[in-house]
């Protein structure tokens, strides 16, 4: 592929992490807990996904939420008591630790209001945006730090323009779960260019196996092509009807791309695989990791026989 001059966009500085779901997957602990605030070993999910807009050099973070998301705004503010009680104490390391959430980035938030679906979720981050291009970010989806995969996104769209979306490789009988892309291939290893999508197609109708995952770097074009897109599947505005518009029509607010992601990433929003997440994290942790290892060998070797 014959290289481009990088776009004269701005610097992609504002990410949107939409947090208005209501976890009913999770209830009842999440009757009047978020979701987002279920904790992954001992660190809310959400902070996770900051953590991770931060380390791509988003600072500027907008949470677009609904009723009951007061604690993601507590949890991300300072708590005075609590911080000179753990002074107070001595007590520096969990000090760091609480201090740390308040300090990760410039965090603002809005409501979404009524639940329209992930499109219309984006859409309220219209006049926050402007006319910048902008990450999205969803909180089921972790992303492992050792691979920068928003990074690699935000560079694409400096060089080719337009919006880039995170595609994965799934077992073609799993794809009814996820958006399917249907791709050129360009010149560069795991980019591809998008030329179709559509949202949880029957297996035999998917354009392939590749799944749109919870990550987007989004062209401010995208706001004009939402506010016309008709509610769709499940009767609401979905972001990938307004993303298969602009692929088919780039001159509407550039290509699309999509970078083909091969590394760890975590789900957390199904209750199975939100417990695999925790194991394999625990598991990797230098303070937890030793000593959970030697008793999750032991019980799959002992006390899980029992069960079975």
């Amino acid at each position: 592929m014959t290289s481009r001059p990088r776009s004269s966009s701005p610097r992609i500085n504002k990410a949107v992490i939409p947090a208005a779901g209501l976890g009913t997957r999770f209830l009842p602990a999440t009757k009047a807990t978020p979701k987002e605030m279920l904790p992954v070993v001992d660190q809310p999910a959400i902070q996770y996904v900051v953590e991770e807009a931060t380390s791509a050099g988003l600072t500027d973070v907008l949470m677009v939420t609904g009723r009951n998301k007061r604690p993601l705004e507590d949890h991300f503010d300072r708590n005075y008591e609590l911080e000179d009680a753990l002074r107070r104490k001595g007590d520096a390391e969990r000090l760091a630790a609480v201090q740390a959430s308040s300090a990760l980035a410039t965090i603002h938030y809005v409501r979404q209001g009524d639940p329209k679906g992930l499109g219309h979720a984006v859409l309220c981050a219209a006049p926050h945006v402007g006319s910048e291009p902008f990450a999205v970010l969803l909180g089921d989806d972790l992303i492992d730090p050792r691979d920068p995969l928003l990074t690699t996104m935000t560079r694409v769209r400096e060089e080719q323009g337009g919006s880039v979306i995170a595609l994965l490789e799934v077992d073609p009988s799993q794809i009814h779960l996820y958006g399917s892309a249907a791709v050129q291939p360009t010149g560069e290893q795991d980019v591809v260019k998008v030329t179709g999508l559509v949202e949880k197609p029957a297996p035999a109708d998917a354009p392939s196996n590749l799944a749109v995952i919870g990550r987007y770097v989004l062209d401010p074009a995208v706001f004009g092509v939402l506010r016309e897109t008709a509610p769709g599947r499940g009767g609401e505005i979905q972001l990938t009807d307004a993303l298969q518009t602009l692929a088919a029509d780039p001159s509407l607010g550039g290509p699309v791309h999509g970078v083909v992601f091969r590394g760890r990433r975590y789900d957390t929003g199904d209750r199975g695989d939100y417990l695999r997440t925790i194991v394999r994290l625990a598991c990797e942790r230098a303070d937890l990791g030793p000593d959970f290892r030697d008793w999750l060998v032991k019980y799959v070797n002992g006390e899980m026989q029992e069960i079975d």
